[in-house]
């Protein structure tokens, strides 16, 4: 029976980097691909980082039922994790694991229960987050403001998930996640 590895943060936090982390040593372990409304950015490939659908397609989809969870994030900006994708992988045997952010997480969570570990990515401070926003060069100052925002609200979620992990010293922080999630999934 397949496992669901949750792992959700503000923007910037490094939940990706751990995500891949995992991924590269955990064997068992499969990504599941969100949906996603935004633009792909340049270094993103469709149907490994995101699938890149249209606002009028993932509306279609939320009307006919087919996320197991979705949300819109920014402005025009939905994402979501569609049933047909877990369907897929469960399919295959695999564990999943699922680079969300928090609202999805948090989703996630309700709907896969103690079949699931969820797990909240820190940073030191937002001030560390923006530095790190700016860093990653991806978003212009206007998003950079939103994304922080958004954290804000974000980080007083953190008590709703399995396990928070402070993000303050990567390779530290790739050890205890991966200590952690080899013991989930072993149980």
């Amino acid at each position: 029976m397949s496992k669901f590895i949750i792992i959700s943060a503000p923007s910037g936090s490094g939940k990706s980097t751990l995500a891949s982390h995992l991924l590269s040593n955990i064997p068992s372990l499969s990504f599941s691909v969100s949906s996603t409304t935004r633009e792909k950015r340049k270094n993103e490939i469709h149907g490994k980082n995101y699938y890149f659908i249209s606002s009028k397609n993932f509306k279609e989809n939320i009307n006919k039922e087919n996320f197991v969870e979705w949300e819109q994030v920014y402005n025009d900006d939905y994402k979501g994790t569609l049933k047909s994708e877990v369907e897929r992988l469960v399919s295959q045997g695999k564990n999943i694991i699922f680079d969300v952010d928090v609202v999805g997480g948090i989703n996630l969570k309700k709907y896969f229960g103690d079949d699931s570990l969820s797990i909240f990515i820190e940073v030191p401070s937002l001030k560390d987050l923006e530095e790190r926003l700016i860093r990653r060069g991806t978003d212009l100052k206007e998003q950079i403001e939103e994304r922080i925002n958004k954290a804000k609200i974000e980080i007083s979620e953190k008590e709703k998930f399995d396990i928070i992990i402070m993000n303050d010293n990567i390779q530290k922080s790739k050890k205890d996640i991966l200590e952690k999630v080899t013991k989930f999934l072993e149980e």
